[in-house]
């Protein structure tokens, strides 16, 4: 009740300083119209002497612009003081336009009194009168004016927005890019620091999001600059490739030892270096042919993957795993090559049989055939050899031949006596003959870069899903005391667990200690968005009715970054969090930014890069290119020597009394 009365008592001021207001506005027209209201026969004598005595006292009318002031500053005051009902409608525009109206009609017309009368009275009057109500009504509607406008920030971006690193901290392996984030209404410069990128890196972004070019390329030429050695798998061969090359001519000084740049490509042998990916002096082991045998077959048969353990996923793995070995012990590894195991799996069964079971180290690996072969179950063993043979068969390539039957250089790429650089590509069009092959060169790498005492290494997957990387969860979970650091580019978590299977890919995603990610959807962004975690977010809701506005202001816990968020994100914006060390703490890991890249600086050092280097001249004396000759020559070449080392072997188990019961099934 007293609130009632208080509003009541107030209301009636404001209606008193009104009435002041719009006095001094008939004392303004009175006075200097006076001539016009005589002739009127409008003649008040006692408001006559009233407004003499001002005049001489105060000098009221000295100056026509004094009683106009004096009536604004109560118009003013009346409508501070009234409580109007809150519109959403009213704008500041509005306002602003009507503020300007009266300003000139009410401020602004007096040069209308120098007109003949009467009209000057008339126009005078009406013009005060406009001027009066427009700024009268624009008085009202700043009273009744919204001013916490609720949908100025429609999709929450200030509470979202937040503070991110600014510190440029580096060390000798640290990877640093520079950002622009949104925070406090302004936009501001900051810094991503990867200060331990041996924890690995994992790049998500759908396509077109900008990952390759704001990130996957900056990792390699940070880490060339910084002396590292680099592994660099290349699915849109040359993309990369051509980075990798020239920038590591720029910055050999980050060298101790001066490293060699080294491709493997299968569409082009020219641009090819040769390597043998199951060179026998790095295979110690049976199991180390196990391993190859398994990336094989996996990378050929993705479906795999998700049967490992199933008998007619493990036979074939055990046979190629069984052919790769006894290459490795036949004549000291002399034929141990990828294109020797594939032509030598596809001979007789009968002699290949023979061959490898006079092998005692063979044998027990060999019993799941063997029981079928001496118990003339032929269907099972058809079944077991063709589920090798037939992907196998995609293999036999002359060009894949000739690249895997060199020995050009050793995978061992973090040696410090002899660094290297290598890249492999790939072709999207022939993505599954080619990742086979290139699977087995990631395993062997993976074995041999991971040991200690090694350089500083770096294992860089562009478009992780579309090449089966055996040992790669394994590598991420123990390269970190081994100065290996791994970067993974792909589009989605699905797409991962499609090609690696759920539980794999989960060991992969939450592994990686870096992460950054463009636009992605659906489950990927709900996945990301739990990590980065919540924060306390200020919420506002306001009630409007006839009479009065309440506000109401509360604070809850809410995602930092809304899958939203994550799936709308444009061009270059990438979300993500970064590790620390213990002595490079970084407070804020989570970052929500632009990473910068200066464009045209990128354009000029594309246009100056040299093309990737011709490795083997195939030309003859007479310049003729005599490539498809040289590369069918090495096809033949192999295929006859498995033709050979079958004809020697099963001639040895005829002069082998030991042996010749073995012949007993040809």
């Amino acid at each position: 009740m007293q609130n009632e009365d208080d509003l009541r008592g107030l209301a009636k001021v404001m209606d008193f300083m009104r009435a002041i207001s719009i006095l001094f506005v008939v004392i303004n027209i009175y006075w200097f119209c006076y001539q016009s209201f005589r002739e009127w026969g409008i003649n008040i004598g006692v408001v006559d002497k009233i407004l003499l005595n001002f005049q001489r006292t105060a000098g009221l009318f000295s100056n026509i612009l004094y009683t106009k002031l004096f009536s604004v500053v109560f118009l003013a005051l009346s409508c501070l003081g009234t409580k109007g009902v809150k519109e959403e409608k009213i704008t500041w525009n509005r306002i602003y336009v009507f503020l300007t109206i009266g300003f000139i009609l009410f401020f602004l017309n007096w040069w209308l009194l120098f007109l003949p009368l009467p009209a000057n009275t008339a126009l005078y009057i009406f013009t005060m009168t406009a001027g009066y109500l427009s700024l009268l009504a624009a008085g009202v509607w700043i009273s009744r004016l919204l001013k916490n406008n609720l949908m100025d920030d429609v999709f929450n971006t200030e509470n979202e927005s937040f503070a991110q690193e600014t510190r440029l901290i580096e060390n000798e392996y640290s990877i640093n890019l520079p950002t622009r984030f949104y925070y406090k209404k302004k936009w501001n410069d900051g810094w991503i620091n990867v200060v331990n990128p041996f924890r690995a890196s994992m790049v998500l972004g759908t396509p077109g999001s900008g990952k390759s070019y704001a990130i996957v390329n900056n990792y390699i030429k940070q880490q060339i600059e910084k002396g590292f050695a680099v592994y660099i798998y290349d699915y849109k061969f040359p993309d990369l490739s051509e980075i990798a090359y020239n920038h590591l001519i720029s910055h050999l000084d980050g060298y101790k030892v001066k490293p060699k740049f080294y491709m493997i490509n299968f569409d082009d042998p020219r641009k090819s270096h040769r390597c043998n990916p199951i060179n026998p002096a790095f295979m110690t082991d049976i199991s180390d042919a196990y391993e190859a045998s398994y990336t094989i077959m996996l990378n050929l048969n993705r479906s795999w993957i998700t049967k490992q353990g199933d008998f007619f996923v493990e036979s074939p793995i055990i046979l190629l795993a069984s052919i790769i070995w006894f290459l490795k012990i036949y004549q000291g590894g002399k034929y141990c090559t990828f294109p020797h195991a594939i032509e030598f799996l596809n001979k007789k069964y009968a002699d290949t049989f023979t061959i490898l079971t006079s092998y005692p180290e063979l044998e027990n690996y060999l019993s799941p055939f063997m029981d079928a072969w001496e118990s003339n179950a032929q269907d099972q063993l058809q079944g077991q050899l063709a589920s090798a043979k037939i992907p196998l068969s995609r293999m036999i390539s002359p060009a894949l031949y000739w690249v895997m039957t060199g020995d050009d250089f050793s995978l061992d790429i973090n040696n410090p006596e002899e660094p290297k650089i290598l890249v492999v590509g790939n072709n999207p069009d022939r993505q599954n003959i080619y990742s086979c092959a290139l699977g087995l060169y990631n395993s062997r790498i993976v074995k041999l870069i991971n040991k200690k005492h090694q350089l500083k290494s770096s294992v860089i997957i562009d478009e992780l899903p579309t090449i089966y990387f055996r040992g790669l969860d394994n590598l991420i979970a123990t390269a970190r005391s081994n100065k290996v650091a791994v970067c993974l580019g792909f589009q989605d978590f699905s797409q991962l667990r499609r090609d690696y299977g759920d539980k794999e890919s989960k060991v992969i995603e939450n592994t990686v200690g870096n992460i950054f990610s463009g636009q992605v959807v659906s489950e990927t962004a709900k996945t990301l968005s739990d990590r980065f975690g919540k924060v306390l977010q200020k919420r506002q809701s306001m009630t409007i009715n006839r009479n009065d506005k309440s506000t109401s202001i509360s604070t809850q816990m809410d995602s930092l970054i809304p899958p939203s968020k994550i799936s709308n994100l444009t061009q270059g914006m990438f979300v993500g969090a970064v590790s620390d060390n213990f002595d490079e703490r970084i407070e804020q890991k989570i970052f929500h930014a632009e990473i910068m890249v200066d464009n045209e600086k990128v354009k000029r050092e594309t246009a100056s890069y040299k093309k990737l280097p011709q490795i083997i001249d195939f030309r003859d004396e007479d310049g003729n290119d005599r490539m498809q000759e040289e590369i069918q020559a090495n096809y033949n070449r192999v295929k006859q020597e498995v033709q050979q080392i079958i004809t020697d072997e099963i001639e040895r188990i005829k002069n082998d009394p030991n042996l010749q019961n073995l012949l007993k099934h040809e």
